[in-house]
């Protein structure tokens, strides 16, 4: 990363800003801009997120918004109603208050002397979620977005449920914001009231995770904020930016082909960070990206920002599997619309142990190519009358141990080795495998697989995982992509429906869609099992699966190499401005165990993610943040399925020592979820405040 100190426009920051909402209440935010904007106004860029920008964001804000203003902009950062500095409590994602309040804001800077009533918003996951929803309430002035690691889809596509699947991370980053939310202003800025308004969060804090679990189909819940209901409403042009290694590429793809405004797509290695901290590598110059895009919309800028290609991807290299990754190998390729022209359905009929080519069926924009809203609210029919001549082939039957999964990684990788998929040998263990012969030559894929299969199940209940792997000549076996369904969802996930036992349907599955190339020598597996566990939730009880093969399918979204491969610029390195002051008082600490006691056979996957405590010198506030996971199981029980995190946040000036603990536990019985959430509040070592919560919530088809 390049530090730059010198920029085109002088700036300064305005501190301590109070933005007033309708109702009274007052956010806090902090404005960086061009000492010359008091005479000569410039447009205004708002990052609206619930994470302290005072300090929890204060680094990287340091490296964003300074950066924006030495190029002739506002850089605004605002936090949520009830979070940081701002007034109010924060009661769940995407409210409509939330989005109000947003409106509210950006009317606030047109109206400032300084803004020449051009505005924009970006932001990454919470960020990148209020910027798109807030282009589809089309508020005045809002002139373009920048979103990142975001979806259009809050139910099908987000932390919460995959293929109508209940994900882990819907527990864990609950408990994230469990933690935040209970955190105290900082009275250096508001003052003798910092006690007041904390208690007030302290009495209104709810466990986010119960209210998630009362909505396991979609539901009016999850259609709120979830632009896919009407693409239509976006008004303005949208920068849609994710990363492999993130949870949230499927939407990139998704809004070059559903947004009626200007759209440019950007999928990188990248887990969950901006492209500039980008990791796995390689990390590109993204803010000069989003000058290029504000130059462009917000100035009129003829600076050919939409002469790049549609979508600019990252062409993944074939890599041994690991559990982190420094850089991905691979190359920037470019495609001019999206679907592409140049990416073709390549069908793969299912054999025992093969996979076996059937020929090319169609072009990306004639069958599925990527993960769309369609694909993932699937549809599945049963099968009906006599079998057809070929429909005689072997059926192959599989009932998996929950220990499918432990190797999983995250449902999406935060940065936060080692979080991604280790090597899937031991999960084909418990799988059908289905493997291609030896590729005589390169195959590159663009897009999202789909797997369709014709099966039969031996409970109501019950849940697919399909994994596509690259397997080298020495046997290791790299995940590529994998997709989720929860059988009872075959028509839909707003209308679960039981299984009949023995009933035979056909569901299609697609995967998350990925840009991979598999090399000359090695081999192309899908690996099918009936749990993955703990990355999602497992069905009430073990599942019999049963795969009619010869009538199951593999489709992959070839692209061919071409001799006229279009290749983008190259992007500039990476740099920012420097990032504010902080030392390091004690290291974090990260780890990713995977146990198992052959005794009473009780297994576990314990995540510790230890940020240490840190100095920001410039407010003299000192912060330490620590998570535990544990996600544990006992043999094939599956009612003993329990997940629990643990986090605990602290500040500290001088005599102010304040510090929260959270703890939530989610367990379950066949027929209902159990949560257990402890809150307790510290002022030093004296408990000022404790909460418990115990809920049971019925089990609605999960």
């Amino acid at each position: 990363m390049r530090t730059v100190s010198s920029l085109p426009h002088p700036t300064r920051v305005d501190d301590h800003v109070r933005i007033p909402m309708s109702d009274g209440t007052e956010l806090g935010a902090r404005i960086w801009r061009p000492v010359s904007s008091d005479t000569d106004p410039v447009p205004a860029v708002l990052e609206f997120l619930p994470y302290r920008l005072r300090d929890l964001t204060a680094q990287r804000d340091s490296m964003h918004h300074p950066y924006l203003a030495g190029h002739g902009y506002a850089g605004v950062r605002v936090d949520l109603r009830g979070s940081g500095d701002s007034d109010g409590v924060l009661g769940d994602e995407y409210l409509e208050q939330e989005l109000f309040d947003a409106e509210r804001v950006l009317a606030w800077l047109t109206e400032q002397p300084w803004c020449d009533g051009n505005t924009g918003m970006m932001g990454i996951s919470w960020g990148g979620f209020n910027a798109l929803q807030l282009a589809a309430r089309r508020p005045p002035g809002l002139g373009a977005i920048a979103t990142l690691s975001s979806s259009d889809d809050r139910y099908a596509d987000d932390v919460h449920y995959m293929g109508g699947c209940l994900l882990s991370d819907n527990l864990s980053w609950a408990s994230v914001m469990f933690a935040y939310i209970s955190c105290p202003p900082d009275p250096a800025v508001v003052g003798h009231r910092w006690r007041e308004m904390w208690w007030r969060r302290l009495q209104h804090c709810e466990p986010w995770l119960i209210e998630w679990l009362r909505h396991q189909r979609r539901d009016d819940y999850w259609r709120h904020g979830s632009v896919c209901e009407d693409y239509s409403a976006v008004g303005c042009p949208v920068l849609a930016v994710s990363g492999w290694a993130d949870g949230y590429s499927n939407a990139v793809f998704r809004m070059l082909r559903h947004l009626d405004v200007p759209c440019k797509g950007l999928i990188g290695p990248w887990s969950h960070k901006y492209p500039h901290l980008g990791r796995p590598g390689p990390a590109i110059g993204f803010l000069q990206e989003l000058v290029r895009w504000w130059d462009h919309w917000l100035k009129g800028v003829d600076n050919g920002v939409m002469d790049d290609p549609t979508l600019r991807i990252w062409m993944q290299e074939s890599a041994k599997p690991a559990t982190a990754y420094e850089q991905r190998p691979g190359r920037w390729i470019g495609e001019d619309a999206w679907p592409s022209p140049h990416v073709e359905s390549t069908a793969f009929v299912l054999r025992r142990n093969r996979l076996v080519r059937t020929g090319t069926v169609g072009t990306a924009g004639e069958a599925p190519g990527e993960a769309t809203p369609e694909s993932l609210d699937v549809v599945g029919v049963p099968a009906t009358g006599s079998p057809r001549a070929d429909e005689s082939g072997e059926a192959l039957t599989i009932e998996s141990p929950l220990s499918v999964g432990q190797f999983a990684g995250k449902w999406c990788s935060y940065n936060a080795p080692p979080d991604l998929p280790y090597d899937q040998r031991e999960e084909d263990g418990g799988s059908l495998v289905f493997d291609t012969a030896v590729l005589t030559e390169r195959v590159e894929i663009l897009g999202s697989p789909v797997v369709h299969l014709d099966l039969s199940t031996d409970r109501p209940t019950a849940m697919v995982t399909v994994r596509l792997s690259d397997v080298s000549p020495d046997g290791r076996a790299t995940r590529v992509s994998y997709g989720l369904l929860n059988l009872t969802h075959r028509n839909g996930h707003a209308r679960p429906e039981p299984l009949e036992a023995g009933g035979r349907y056909r569901v299609s599955v697609g995967l998350n869609g990925v840009a991979q190339a598999f090399p000359a020598g090695h081999r192309i597996r899908l690996s099918v099992s009936t749990s993955y566990w703990p990355l999602a939730w497992p069905p009430p009880e073990p599942v019999r699966l049963t795969v009619h093969a010869d009538t199951s399918e593999l489709v992959l979204p070839v692209r061919p190499m071409r001799t006229d491969e279009v290749r983008p610029e190259p992007f500039d390195e990476p740099e920012s401005t420097p990032t504010t002051p902080v030392h390091r008082l004690r290291p974090g600490d990260g780890r990713w165990t995977v146990s198992r006691d052959l005794v009473e056979y009780r297994s576990a996957l314990e995540v510790v993610k230890d940020l240490g405590v840190v100095h920001f010198e410039d407010i003299d506030l000192r912060v330490g943040r620590r998570a535990d996971e544990r996600y544990e199981w006992v043999g094939d029980d599956f009612e003993s399925v329990r997940g629990q995190v643990d986090w605990v946040m602290r500040f500290t000036r001088g005599e102010w020592d304040v510090s929260t603990t959270t703890h939530t536990t989610l367990s379950c019985t066949p027929t209902e979820f159990v949560v257990h959430a402890r809150l307790d509040a510290f002022e030093g070592t004296e408990r000022v405040f404790s909460r418990n919560w115990h809920t049971t919530i019925p089990r609605d088809h999960v």
